[in-house]
């Protein structure tokens, strides 16, 4: 017999859960994309992507995915030999670091442990040994989605600016924004990038770059960008064509702007404190099962912990078989532990994701850690007492 009947709930670190307004608001017939009210909001988009990517420099949108827009982002900066160096805390980072050696850059990726932050004294060494400024640009993960560990874009551009050495700061917020703290002019980014399916709570297929002066002044120097990948039109376009290099994604723009209606509604600030104490609640539960049981947080420090996405380990096979209990038995389905493999475990099987981000409220939370608990009783998973009161303890202290 099984529970699952009813609203599933997709708790995995993206696509997240799309809000009923944002659905109503693509429940449409197709619009006219030469004039109309498809041409009038998109500029309001625009406008309201940068409020909520705290800059007020440029923004380009990209029917693409998040890899889409790491290339987009690339292909903007680097020529063929150009050097980055890529600080990597996860399977993301990596990931940027191969999209940037396949269109041809030199690449230097930097991996640290999966468990713990990136080391700033180890980048300031590899910058302050960097004499001629080889190093182009330095690109980041803010939330690396595979081992929840967020990194702290400000400290990096503290120790760029304490080495004076020029390169661009690129972070990856594909993940975060919307959910953790972002502020890229405050941070002192220079290039940010992020989609449209997590904090944005908008189905995959957009995504976005937003860039200051000193990278357009880099873009000018490449000796050739595609024209589909060009920036340039896209952040200051002469027709409406131009901001999606073609046809627009019509029925994800009358979402994105519901989307960002609901965030702007609620503001960045409320938006923000209501990821962390949800996050917060699930950190409390996981460590008090963890009291008596196998189960813990893959992050130690909650100050490097993502508020959109923690990763967990049970050891396996209980991870997988947590995880195929709450989907075909209670209808919840958590992530993967991708990028997370170990020699004892080359599947990753024993790590799983919670995904926490975008549209989500205390009730789902709870409720989610109520089937989490129901799936350890039934399997016969050690654990300790009082996750869930714990949960609930941090959600009334945080309301």
């Amino acid at each position: 017999m099984s529970l699952s009947n009813g609203r599933s709930y997709l708790a995995i670190p993206g696509p997240s859960v799309m809000p009923d307004r944002v659905l109503r608001a693509m429940h449409r017939a197709a619009p006219n994309i030469y004039a109309g009210e498809l041409v009038e909001i998109t500029e309001t988009i625009v406008r309201d992507l940068k409020v909520v990517a705290g800059t007020q420099h440029h923004a380009a949108i990209y029917i693409a995915n998040g890899h889409g827009v790491w290339e987009a982002a690339l292909r903007n900066l680097l020529g063929a030999g150009d050097k980055v160096l890529v600080p990597s805390v996860g399977r993301f980072g990596e990931g940027w670091a191969e999209m940037a050696k396949s269109i041809g850059a030199e690449v230097e990726l930097m991996p640290f442990p999966h468990l713990e932050p990136m080391d700033m004294e180890r980048i300031k060494t590899r910058l302050e040994a960097d004499k001629d400024h080889q190093i182009k640009a330095v690109l980041i993960t803010h939330v690396d989605t595979s081992s929840s560990i967020k990194t702290d874009p400000r400290a990096l551009r503290d120790v760029l600016d304490a080495c004076d050495h020029p390169a661009l700061l690129g972070v990856d917020c594909i993940a975060s924004l919307g959910c953790d703290r972002f502020e890229m002019d405050a941070m002192g980014v220079d290039l940010m990038i992020a989609a449209s399916q997590k904090g944005m709570m908008v189905p995959p297929g957009v995504g976005f770059v937003f860039f200051n002066d000193r990278a357009a002044a880099v873009r000018e120097k490449v000796a050739h960008v595609s024209g589909y990948w060009d920036w340039k039109p896209r952040a200051n376009p002469e027709a409406f064509y131009q901001y999606f290099g073609g046809t627009a994604p019509t029925h994800h723009l009358y979402g994105l702007r519901e989307a960002l209606d609901m965030l702007l509604e609620e503001g960045m600030e409320a938006v923000w404190h209501r990821h962390e104490v949800l996050a917060r609640a699930i950190w409390a539960a996981v460590d008090a099962w963890g009291d008596a049981g196998p189960m813990a947080l893959n992050i130690k420090d909650p100050a490097h912990r993502s508020c959109a996405v923690t990763a967990a380990h049970i050891g396996a096979p209980a991870g997988a078989e947590l995880r195929a209990w709450l989907e075909e038995k209670a209808g919840v389905t958590l992530g993967i532990g991708l990028g997370m493999s170990t020699e004892e475990d080359p599947k990753g099987e024993g790590f799983f994701r919670f995904g926490h981000m975008g549209h989500l409220n205390a009730h789902m939370v709870l409720g989610m850690l109520g089937t989490v608990e129901a799936g350890m009783i039934a399997l016969g998973i050690p654990h300790g007492a009082g996750g869930l009161s714990a949960a609930a303890r941090v959600v009334a202290e945080g309301a």
